[in-house]
């Protein structure tokens, strides 16, 4: 038998083989890091503070494939992260000459920080394009089913009519409000430069004449935002990334909720295009795109929740704070593409069956306009009366499982009244079309 990799994700399918997942990978971490390093380098030889050719001969350095994830992962134990053995292995990759230009007047949270920053970028771009074709089958189906009448539903009971494109429409709402929160955070993302305790002191000592320009020169060889200051312990950035990361796996889960609910054997008013099977009953078609999204929705906040505690970071640079911000992060990134990924699958796939819908607007006999015709109804026989009446017809038509409309019928102080318009579900749907069509209008 052959031997497997230690960790095939197999616990974990509602990430394993995203887009995001790649992109937040050992190997992707790794990438940054040397990313991170080979521009702090560049920098400096920008800024005079390393000779000419220091920054290429870093940069060529570490464009290798010459360095061992796990072998920085069982070093980086020692000293409690993986830029220790990193500078080392890069510093010996680059050559007596511009040796010791590799992290020079840095400090392993500065390293750590930036590469953390440079993969959310990344991971971000890619979990942007998921959100805009999620969007835009989102968009379709609000159109194509703008009238479709189905049953509203308040605390898990019929309540007033309503429509799917409206439904759909509100998806799509939670969605860009996801992507806006995304793009907001992603172009904010700021490259971390501020020395052993946030002073820039090292690169003064090392001769820069104005170490205050070194983090902006810094960010933009990253294509990172500048930092205003260190930010060590201001850990703004990466509540950011909790909030909207959350966020995006909340949206989603939405959608996927109210999906898993009208896809129920019962109800039946939508379908996952192809769902997955059963291991032990062969009818089954379950709509499994939705189960993942709905599973990362729950996870997501309590992640959020230890990224937000690090903002009560100690001192200049706090001890266990940044560290515990790792792995959290990268499973809420990956969390978050994977949720978006199967969003695309379930949305662009997802069958509507407008005959279900029609018929469950007639399961409580006509029930569900009563709202209307109590408004109604009360401009014809006054309140009291409007309201006696219909209690008491409500009650024949659930016991006798006759339609409301046929028992108002035969109300003789009723005639002349076009019941049949008011007893009508489909015609009683508000302003949910308009509604739609202004939801639509956002871009």
């Amino acid at each position: 038998m052959t031997a497997a990799p230690d960790d095939v994700s197999l616990l974990a399918p509602g990430w394993t083989g995203s887009a995001v997942a790649a992109a937040t990978g050992d190997r992707a971490f790794v990438r940054a890091l040397l990313d991170a390093e080979a521009a702090l380098a560049r920098a400096q030889e920008t800024l005079g503070l390393a000779p000419r050719g220091a920054g290429a001969a870093v940069t060529a350095a570490a464009d290798g494939d010459g360095f061992d994830a796990r072998s920085l992962a069982e070093r980086a134990r020692a000293g409690g992260n993986p830029v220790i053995p990193l500078v080392a292995d890069l510093t010996k990759a680059v050559g007596a000459e511009y040796g010791p230009y590799v992290h020079r007047g840095a400090t392993s949270q500065d390293i750590m920080d930036t590469a953390a920053m440079l993969v959310a970028v990344r991971g971000l771009g890619l979990l942007l394009g998921d959100l805009d074709r999620v969007q835009r089958a989102l968009a379709a189906l609000a159109a194509r089913h703008r009238d479709t009448a189905m049953p509203g539903r308040t605390l898990t009971q019929h309540a007033v009519p309503t429509t799917f494109g409206l439904k759909a429409a509100g998806w799509r709402s939670l969605v860009l409000d996801a992507r806006d929160r995304v793009t907001a955070v992603r172009d904010a993302l700021p490259a971390q430069l501020g020395g052993a305790a946030g002073t820039l002191a090292a690169f003064g000592a090392y001769g820069a004449a104005d170490p205050t320009a070194l983090p902006a020169a810094y960010a933009r060889e990253l294509g990172l935002r500048a930092p205003l200051l260190p930010w060590h312990t201001l850990r703004t950035p990466i509540a950011d990334l909790a909030a909207c990361l959350a966020h995006v796996t909340g949206a989603l889960g939405k959608t996927a909720t109210d999906v898993l609910t009208l896809a129920r054997t019962e109800i039946g008013e939508l379908a996952e295009d192809g769902g997955g099977g059963s291991s032990a009953m062969p009818h089954k078609a379950n709509p499994v795109r939705a189960t993942l999204i709905a599973a990362a929705a729950r996870r997501a906040p309590q992640l959020a929740a230890t990224l937000y505690g690090s903002l009560v970071a100690e001192d200049e640079r706090p001890a266990g704070a940044w560290h515990a911000e790792w792995e959290p992060l990268r499973e809420l990134l990956r969390l978050a593409g994977g949720a978006a990924r199967d969003a695309v699958a379930l949305t662009e796939g997802l069958r509507v069956d407008t005959a279900a819908m029609r018929a469950h607007l007639d399961d409580t006999h006509g029930l569900i306009v009563s709202e209307r015709l109590s408004a109604e109804l009360s401009a014809v026989l006054g309140r009291a009366r409007a309201r006696e009446l219909l209690t008491r017809l409500a009650r024949r038509a659930g016991a006798e499982g006759r339609p409301l409309g046929e028992l108002l019928a035969a109300e003789p102080e009723l005639a002349g009244v076009d019941l049949d318009d008011l007893t009508d579900p489909a015609r009683y749907t508000g302003s949910a079309g308009i509604l739609t069509d202004r939801a639509l209008e956002r871009r």
